[in-house]
């Protein structure tokens, strides 16, 4: 990942052009009280913002400490974008929570470069050597550990089972140009086909991901990673695809300043039913049941379909988990809140409650939605994976590649321009 002393400018760089100033920035890290009680409190940041899931680790964050009376979590639960803003922040100031969620990839380790992550393979291995392999991989740097997953899963589209009838079409579709013509007949019968969060920028990045893989195949984004150089043949493909599609005008009015989870954003969209389709995580029915009303049995999955002529698979998935990190010195008691929160009885109830997909082999049979149950047959049968862009890169190169994205989807910029534009920042950061 090059010198840790340029990975720290970068992150003060990146924080000093969000504005956000090391006066907001006090408190990380837990202590001890200092008192007679001896009590130690851990700092907990998550990205937990929506129902059920935010009242479920607040629940489980309780029962942790009724079975530690001697320790205290505070939570702090931040939407995603304002969680990365924050903690770039955090790095930069050289202090972050005790126990901090992950998604692994090219952000922990330049967290890890710079030496604020603590290594945790040795306190870990008695109990974490039991969890699902694939689950752990994002986390793993150097053939040493640095976070403990809770959940795994990948992206795909999420669809109105009615709302295809009411338009004609009797499947998903398993091919770009079928999904492109399933886009026109939803038009045709006045239905909007997907629902987009362009203020956010990272969900239309999941687009340009998945067509790069489709087009170039999944070796070449790791092989783009490593030359610095995304200016290859299928990258100009995949945004020229995404151009297609942006073309059929197929978002909700006003996409371009929706946010994702709001009650009139994309989740939204599609939870109450005002569009036919979402590219998103395993997370995306919870998020629709949240945000708006959720669409019960008419909701469906399918994967990304696969691009006639490309080099990748249907079978590659895209995608990733939720871990949790913990930082450099952190008491002994934020480990404890890892095995806690990776144990079986946990991950039984996240599954159950929250739609998780198990990263504890035991709590697979807790999977009843037949939803989810799709997502982990998808999984299962994966032939390639690639964890999400913006966190298997390096933060400025992830950063870049969602909003020259964004730039595609607005018309502000070309297919040959994104692969321009992200090849220069990843050379940058060498």
């Amino acid at each position: 990942m090059g010198d840790p002393a340029l990975s720290r400018r970068g992150f003060l760089a990146a924080s000093a052009a969000a504005g956000l100033g090391m006066t907001a920035l006090s408190g990380c890290g837990g202590d001890s009280d200092g008192g007679s009680s001896g009590t130690t409190t851990i700092e907990w940041w998550n990205i937990s913002t929506t129902q059920p899931t935010k009242d479920v680790w607040a629940g489980l964050a309780k029962k942790f400490e009724d079975e530690n009376p001697k320790v205290k979590i505070k939570i702090v639960q931040l939407e995603n974008d304002a969680y990365k803003s924050k903690m770039t922040a955090l790095i930069a100031s050289g202090k972050l929570p005790d126990v901090f969620h992950t998604w692994g990839g090219g952000v922990l380790q330049q967290q890890v470069d710079a030496g604020l992550v603590e290594d945790l393979t040795d306190g870990t291995k008695a109990w974490a050597d039991g969890l699902l392999p694939v689950a752990k991989q994002p986390y793993l740097l150097d053939e040493k550990v640095y976070g403990i997953p809770f959940d795994i899963g990948m992206i795909g589209f999420w669809y109105n089972k009615a709302l295809f009838k009411q338009a004609g079409v009797s499947a998903p579709p398993t091919t770009w140009s079928g999904f492109l013509d399933v886009v026109r007949k939803l038009k045709s019968a006045g239905i909007t086909p997907l629902a987009l969060a362009g203020k956010e920028k990272w969900p239309g990045m999941y687009y340009w991901a998945y067509l790069a893989m489709r087009t170039a195949g999944v070796d070449a984004l790791r092989k783009a990673d490593e030359d610095k150089d995304f200016t290859g043949a299928g990258f100009v493909q995949a945004g020229q695809h995404l151009k297609d599609l942006v073309a059929l005008k197929p978002f909700q009015k006003g996409f371009l300043g929706a946010a994702y989870s709001t009650p009139t954003g994309q989740a939204a969209a599609v939870g109450n039913a005002k569009a036919a389709m979402e590219l998103m995580g395993q997370w995306a029915p919870v998020v629709e049941a949240d945000a708006g009303k959720g669409l019960g049995d008419d909701l469906g999955f399918f994967p990304f379909p696969a691009v006639e002529g490309g080099r990748g698979s249907i079978t590659e998935v895209f995608g990733g988990g939720g871990g949790h990190a913990v930082r450099r010195g952190a008491p002994q008691a934020a480990l404890d809140f890892l095995k806690f929160f990776a144990s079986q009885a946990t991950d039984l109830e996240l599954v159950k409650k929250t739609g998780v997909l198990p990263v504890v082999p035991a709590a697979e049979s807790a999977i009843t939605d037949p939803n989810i149950q799709a997502v982990q047959t998808q999984l299962k049968a994966a032939t390639g994976f690639q964890l999400y862009l913006d966190q298997a890169y390096a933060p400025a190169v992830g950063q870049e590649i969602n909003d020259s994205v964004g730039g595609l989807i607005a018309g502000s910029k070309s297919p040959q321009q994104v692969t321009e534009s992200v090849t220069k920042t990843a050379k940058e950061e060498q």
